[in-house]
C-alpha cells in the first residue's frame, strides 16, 4: 500500500457535547490518524479538548458561517487528501484503513466517500428508508468502472444528495483552489460534489458504512429543515439539472425522503 497522505480537518463549533466522542473515534482509527481542529468560536472548552488529546487548534478570524467554516478547516489541511470532520459524528476504526486501500485502486481521484450508518440517542442505525434510497442511488458508482464517468455521476446527483458530506474525503492536492459555497447555508455540499462532478477524475464511492453521521435536535441538518430554510436550495439544485415541472416533481419526493431526519417530539 502507497503512503496516503490524509488529514482530518475536525470542524468545532462552540461547546457540542459529543466532540470529545468523535475525537476518540478519529484517534482510534486502525492507522494512525492527523487531525487538527478548526474553530470560529474559539472558547476554553475547545482548548481543553486540544490539550487533552495534543491536537492543534487553528482560530479563524472570520465570522462563523459554514462554507467559511468549512474552507477554512480545508485551509488548515496540509495534506494531499483531507475529510472534513464533522464534531457530533463518529469515524469507524477502519475508515481511513479503507481510504488507502481505495486510493490504490483509484485513478485520478476526485474525492471518496462511504457509506454511513445514523446515531439516533443511543441507537446505531444502519437500515431506514432514507438510507436505502441513497444506497440504490449510490449503487449505480460502486462498479470501479463507472468511478470515471462524468456522465454516471451528474445522474446520480440530478436526483438528489446521496453523498453523506462528513464521509467525504477530497483530493486537495489535485484541486488546491477549490472552496465551499458561502453563500448557500444548506445544499453547499450537493453544490461541491455538481462542481467537482464536472471535473476529470474518479468519483471513488467506497459501499460499507465506515461512518455515523449524528441526528439530533442541535443538529445543522435538523435546524435547516425545521426553519425551511433547505428546500430554497434543493429546488436550486434540481434546476441544475431539470426543467421547473420536473424539478417540482423530484421536490415533492425530496421533501418526503428528508423527513427521515427529522427528530420525534
Amino acid at each position: 500500500m502507497s503512503e496516503f497522505s490524509h488529514v482530518f480537518a475536525l470542524c468545532a463549533y462552540k461547546e457540542s457535547p459529543y466532540l470529545e466522542e468523535c475525537i476518540r473515534s478519529l484517534k482510534g482509527q486502525t492507522t494512525e490518524a492527523n487531525i487538527l481542529i478548526a474553530t470560529s468560536t474559539p472558547n476554553a472548552y475547545l482548548k481543553n479538548m486540544a490539550e487533552k488529546f495534543d491536537i492543534p487548534l487553528y482560530v479563524s478570524g472570520r465570522e462563523s458561517g459554514i462554507g467559511r467554516d468549512w474552507n477554512f478547516a480545508l485551509s488548515c489541511a496540509q495534506a494531499d487528501f483531507v475529510t472534513i470532520a464533522h464534531q457530533d459524528d463518529v469515524y469507524l476504526p477502519e475508515y481511513l484503513e479503507k481510504l488507502a486501500a481505495y486510493n490504490d485502486k483509484a485513478k485520478n481521484p476526485i474525492l471518496f466517500f462511504t457509506d454511513y450508518g445514523e446515531l439516533r440517542g443511543n441507537k446505531t442505525v444502519y437500515e431506514n428508508q432514507l438510507l436505502h434510497v441513497k444506497r440504490r442511488i449510490n449503487a449505480f458508482l460502486k462498479p470501479r468502472a463507472f468511478w470515471g464517468s462524468r456522465f454516471m455521476r451528474n445522474r446520480t446527483l440530478s436526483v438528489g444528495s446521496a453523498i453523506c458530506c462528513p464521509s467525504v474525503c477530497i483530493n486537495k492536492k489535485a484541486f488546491p483552489d477549490f472552496r465551499f459555497s458561502e453563500t448557500m447555508s444548506c445544499d453547499l455540499d450537493w453544490d461541491a460534489w455538481s462542481r467537482l462532478a464536472k471535473k476529470k477524475g474518479s468519483f471513488v464511492y467506497l459501499p460499507e458504512p465506515l461512518m455515523l453521521h449524528r441526528i439530533h435536535e442541535g443538529s445543522e441538518t435538523t435546524n435547516q429543515l425545521e426553519g425551511g430554510k433547505r428546500f430554497a436550495e434543493d429546488y436550486e439544485m434540481f434546476r441544475r439539472y431539470w426543467p421547473s415541472p420536473i424539478a417540482k416533481m423530484l421536490m415533492r419526493r425530496y421533501v418526503k425522503g428528508a423527513q427521515s431526519n427529522e427528530i420525534e417530539k
